[in-house]
């Protein structure tokens, strides 16, 4: 039997740790045991989506996590209809390590078109560790 659970009853969180906090009570809800390392990728992959869309989408205008038998789910919508990308970052310009580490730890990612923004959903296993990337 699976269970869902959700952390969508309540209004979008103003912040990346308002979101972490939403989503570690979803966790904690749960009855699984999970290991540290899960919930800290969860809650790591929550903060970069939400400020991402703080930082870079125009705003937040949605957030939805569920818990979904073995994965969590996190959704987020922001105004951009841009979708993400990598790079940028250097040594003088912070930034452009989020989208690929959300990739990284995802079991799956989505973006897709949301009126005027995108939602962006990804999925992160909350058993074994994500697959490696492919080697093209």
């Amino acid at each position: 039997m699976t269970t869902e659970r959700t952390a969508t009853d309540r209004e979008t969180p103003a912040n990346a740790a308002a979101a972490r906090d939403r989503v570690r009570g979803l966790l904690a809800a749960s009855a699984a045991d999970l290991p540290s390392a899960v919930v800290n990728d969860v809650l790591l992959v929550t903060s970069e989506l939400v400020t991402n869309a703080l930082r870079h989408g125009g705003g937040l205008t949605a957030f939805d996590a569920a818990l979904t038998g073995d994965a969590v789910v996190v959704s987020v919508t922001d105004t951009s209809p841009h979708p993400p990308r990598s790079g940028g970052g250097s040594v003088t310009t912070p930034g452009g390590f989020g989208w690929p580490l959300v990739q990284r730890l995802s079991r799956e990612v989505g973006v897709e078109p949301a009126g005027p923004g995108k939602t962006i959903t990804a999925v992160v296993a909350l058993g074994d560790a994500p697959a490696p990337p492919d080697a093209d």
